[in-house]
């Protein structure tokens, strides 16, 4: 499923196209821009978006086998909940 997948679902339970590529939108956008500030994000039943701090780290270039630095970096990360692991399972 991808996002357009996502509206036409969500336009067939309540409202037009345009209004439920709106509410995706918004929900998405609201998302990131928590996760941007640090916040977390937890949706009952479904899971928690956080961000996560990487430790600088050293590795190779695969062409060439050169050591590389690897600057730190803060990476998006979601935890699948308990109704939505049951789900899957």
């Amino acid at each position: 499923m991808n996002k357009g997948d996502l509206i036409q679902a969500v336009s067939k339970v309540t409202c037009t196209k345009k209004a439920a590529s709106q509410a995706v939108d918004i929900v998405l956008d609201s998302i990131a821009k928590a996760l941007k500030k640090g916040d977390t994000v937890a949706i009952a039943g479904f899971g928690t978006f956080r961000v996560s701090q990487r430790k600088a780290r050293q590795g190779r270039n695969p062409k060439t086998g050169a050591t590389i630095q690897i600057p730190a970096r803060k990476i998006p990360v979601f935890k699948a909940g308990a109704g939505l692991k049951s789900i899957v399972k």
